[in-house]
């Protein structure tokens, strides 16, 4: 078949492509297979805010979603899965396997968030029932099997509490390794939002996110409080989401108006975009600022389990006993383990957010 901007100008498919260098590369570029997009796993706990994290994944043709596997926070694992699932099948990608995974956190009580997320977790909008399957598969062996399946090729994006991720690195340490890069939504260097410390999906599994912090991933990638509290989408942004229609969009606009009216209550001038901010970096990394540090998170203060602590200054002072006192006699140095997300183009995000879900 002749190339019909070619028959449009007169020209012979070679001799256009050889005219206009700039035109073939683009109709190259947009030849590009889908194994050439991101793989992803998405590890969630839906969530109003995950639902919109989800959508802004199924709908981003950087990104290939290999699995999506739920964990309990937000809501119960029950509520979590299902949600995952009607997310998937509104998207029309019932090609994409949700697999449930850990029904608790590992040492402590769940606490659900029905509070701010809505008596279903999404914002009491409701989808039709699920045309998808539910893959039997246990979440943590679903996360390990697929990275051996595409050893370095698999970024990982956990928008819930880490307890799926913990659970596979206990599992099989060797996923460590062969991960390409592990994006969490989570933690925060300057003070909580459940508390005066601890960030949400932290304090919902502290031992979990300990494991996972500690584990010695090649890339680490933290975006905590720091980027959703000032990714913050406003009224202006939900009038702008408002001009396009379609399933997915009228749905996200649904769940964005609930937060809306939800964050007026407490005086907030908009929804802090927390979980789509992981899916955004593993799309466009050059949306945040990063600054490496060693994380560490509390997992027994009184008033601060939960706490993502970050070193800053590159190390800890090295005291040695000397009778009845301890004497400083020099500086251990402490390798980061994160790269935390300090500062981040937001209304950039906001865009790329509403134009991936307008009109769809």
């Amino acid at each position: 078949m002749r190339n019909p901007l070619a028959v449009t100008r007169g020209l012979e498919p070679t001799r256009f492509l050889h005219s206009f260098p700039l035109v073939a590369f683009l109709i190259a570029a947009l030849s590009l297979p889908a194994s050439a997009a991101k793989k992803i796993i998405i590890d969630t706990d839906p969530g109003t805010d995950d639902a919109l994290a989800i959508m802004l994944a199924l709908n981003s043709p950087e990104l290939d979603v290999r699995a999506i596997t739920v964990v309990p926070g937000n809501v119960n694992a029950e509520t979590g899965l299902d949600n995952a699932l009607r997310l998937v099948s509104l998207a029309g990608r019932c090609d994409i396997p949700v697999a449930p995974g850990a029904q608790h956190p590992l040492f402590q009580k769940l606490i659900t968030a029905g509070f701010w997320h809505g008596s279903n977790g999404l914002g009491n909008v409701q989808l039709p029932s699920s045309k998808c399957k539910v893959d039997p598969t246990f979440g943590p062996d679903l996360i390990i099997r697929l990275i051996h399946a595409s050893p370095h090729e698999i970024t990982l994006v956990p928008v819930g509490p880490l307890t799926n991720i913990a659970l596979a690195v206990e599992k099989d340490p060797s996923i460590v390794a062969l991960v390409k890069e592990v994006v969490i939504m989570g933690g925060s260097i300057n003070g909580g939002n459940v508390n005066a410390s601890a960030e949400a999906n932290i304090f919902n599994d502290p031992e979990a996110a300990q494991v996972v912090f500690q584990a010695g991933w090649n890339s680490l990638v933290m975006s905590g409080l720091e980027v959703g509290n000032k990714a913050v989408f406003t009224p202006k942004h939900l009038d702008q989401l408002a001009k396009t229609h379609g399933p997915v969009n009228d749905f996200i606009y649904s769940v964005l108006k609930y937060l809306q009216t939800l964050t007026q209550q407490f005086g907030g001038t908009g929804v802090q975009m927390y979980d789509p901010s992981a899916v955004a970096i593993a799309i466009d990394a050059t949306l945040v600022k990063v600054q490496p540090m060693h994380i560490d998170v509390e997992t027994r203060g009184e008033f601060t389990r939960g706490e993502t602590v970050g070193n800053r200054q590159g190390y800890n002072e090295h005291n040695t006993l000397h009778g009845d006192h301890y004497e400083i006699e020099g500086v251990d140095k402490v390798t980061p383990n994160t790269k935390v997300c300090v500062d981040v183009d937001a209304e950039r995000f906001l865009q790329l957010f509403i134009s991936r879900i307008q009109g769809k």
